[in-house]
């Protein structure tokens, strides 16, 4: 029995072979996208976004798809230290890394034994997961992160996926292979990325995962409204120059794009009233590991208090406690 009516938990493994309505991602045609989350409010910064580009649009729509493209890659704002997060903030060992030749911002809590490595999502940043770390620290863990290159304390002005893989690559070298990745939002795709390309952890727990990176294209264009012939201009721009000299960006770098490549458990966890990201890209992210994954839905905490709640903390914990840690076993047995 679920302890919570709140918390639906899905298991790794179904009798059912088709357990979701939804396919995996791997299936999905480049057409095929999730839907739109509800706008909510529109700020200030969008709306003048906005108008910007429809008086841009007014002139060429070709040239509107240029200035949509340098807005889509930038934070409209940098996240900033909360007051509930300041203490835990302040206690981190702070560092730098240089990534794609920006300055990087680091934090450590702990020894570096066993590292967690924490990634936020957009126009966030580390010092979010402050609830998490004097948790982590009580099972001998150390909570690491970064500021994304254009977010909280890093230089830069935008960012990139590959990016996040970088950073996480370098703090691998520095304190070894992590306990587990955790990752919200568009901090997904990134933990993703770094898995595909070596980075070793032991599990994976995701919050409000974008997992494709298509919605992040639809989400922009709905927020500032974008006229359908700017959006295909920003399309193309993005296909040519976002990831170059990669190409089929949108497939290719899927938080699902190569399931073979990631072979430790995951937990997937998305809230069903998220206002900014559909729990449907969690729902085909969980599908992608039939025999890793676990989706763990929630309701009533939206998208920006899943990483705060409480109750969905102890449930998080109780599975990284579930992860084995080898050198202790070995010590134990000596």
């Amino acid at each position: 029995m679920n302890p919570n009516p709140n918390r639906t938990a899905y298991p790794p493994a179904n009798p059912n072979p088709n357990p979701h309505p939804h396919p995996s991602p791997t299936a999905h045609p480049n057409t095929d996208l999730p839907p739109v989350a509800p706008a909510g409010r529109i700020g200030a910064v969008e709306k003048s976004v906005h108008a910007a580009l429809r008086a841009a649009t007014a002139l060429s729509p070709q040239a509107a798809g240029v200035l949509a493209y340098y807005l889509f890659r930038r934070p409209f704002a940098r996240g900033r230290v909360r007051s509930t997060e300041r203490e835990t903030h302040a206690r981190a060992s702070v560092g730098r890394i240089t990534v794609n030749g920006k300055r990087v911002v680091t934090y450590r809590w702990g020894d570096g034994t066993d590292p967690v490595l924490m990634l936020h999502g957009w126009q966030s940043r580390t010092s979010r997961y402050a609830p998490y770390v004097p948790e982590l620290l009580a099972r001998g863990l150390s909570p690491i992160g970064f500021d994304a290159p254009g977010h909280g304390d890093s230089g830069g002005r935008h960012t990139t996926l590959l990016e996040y893989a970088d950073a996480a690559r370098q703090l691998q070298e520095r304190y070894g292979e992590f306990h587990t990745v955790m990752a919200n939002s568009l901090g997904t795709l990134g933990a993703f990325e770094a898995l595909r390309s070596g980075v070793r952890t032991r599990s994976v727990v995701t919050f409000s995962a974008v997992s494709e990176p298509e919605y992040l294209l639809d989400y922009f264009s709905d927020r500032v409204a974008l006229d359908p012939r700017v959006k295909a201009a920003l399309r193309a721009r993005a296909d040519a120059r976002l990831l170059a000299p990669e190409t089929d960006i949108w497939l290719r770098y899927r938080a699902a794009s190569d399931p073979a490549a990631v072979t430790v458990p995951i937990l997937v966890v998305h809230d069903e009233e998220d206002e900014m990201v559909p729990a449907d890209l969690s729902r085909r992210l969980a599908a992608a590991f039939p025999e890793r994954a676990r989706l763990l839905t929630t309701r009533g905490l939206g998208h920006r208090r899943v990483l705060s709640d409480v109750d969905l903390r102890t449930e998080v914990l109780a599975f990284l406690d579930a992860i084995p840690l080898p050198h202790r076993q070995t010590e134990s047995a000596a």
